[in-house]
């Protein structure tokens, strides 16, 4: 009896998995690319971090992985269609990194308490996790100076309004307003 149990739930987190992943995946066919930056405006960073809260720290660093995994493989999964293991080596390679990292923080704040106060903490940290992992890695092409004002400043705002979506597709899923 033990043991189909064990087998649903694995099966159940493989499927969660792969579903995570795949929206992932569509979400970066969303993006736009800058004339004056090499990091595009992309749907990906939130749908990283609203799968992390929903399948949680695990569930959800898998499917972070398996869809960075299939960008390296050579499908066209990153952002604007890119792929190729040679993206995690140029501008933009910090940001793939971060989102990693950045799943498995907010995946784990997510799991001590389904709330859309802890979501707030979670999806802000696992935004500047991003940043910071992005800026930091982009500053090797563009220089310290030049890594604020390319690769997070422009963002900040349309990441503000996408954690708001993202909060508001939680309390859909039946999290709690405390």
């Amino acid at each position: 009896m033990q043991t189909v149990t064990l087998e649903r739930s694995t099966t159940r987190d493989f499927a969660l998995v792969l579903l995570g992943s795949f929206i992932i995946c569509l979400s970066g066919h969303i993006s736009i690319p800058l004339w004056f930056t090499p990091v595009p405006l992309a749907t990906q960073n939130s749908m990283v971090l609203l799968m992390a809260a929903l399948l949680g720290a695990r569930r959800g660093g898998a499917a972070t992985f398996a869809f960075l995994a299939q960008g390296a493989l050579g499908l066209p999964v990153f952002s604007t269609g890119a792929a190729g293991f040679a993206k995690f080596f140029g501008p933009t390679g910090g940001y793939l990194m971060g989102y990693l990292i950045a799943a498995f923080v907010v995946g784990y704040i997510a799991e001590k308490r389904k709330s859309i106060a802890s979501a707030v903490v979670a999806l802000t940290v696992g935004n500047l996790i991003v940043y910071i992992c992005g800026a930091a890695y982009l500053s090797k092409f563009v220089g310290l100076s030049k890594a604020f004002a390319l690769g997070i400043a422009p963002f900040v705002v349309g990441d503000l309004l996408k954690t708001l979506a993202s909060l508001k597709i939680l309390q859909w899923a039946g999290w709690s307003k405390e």
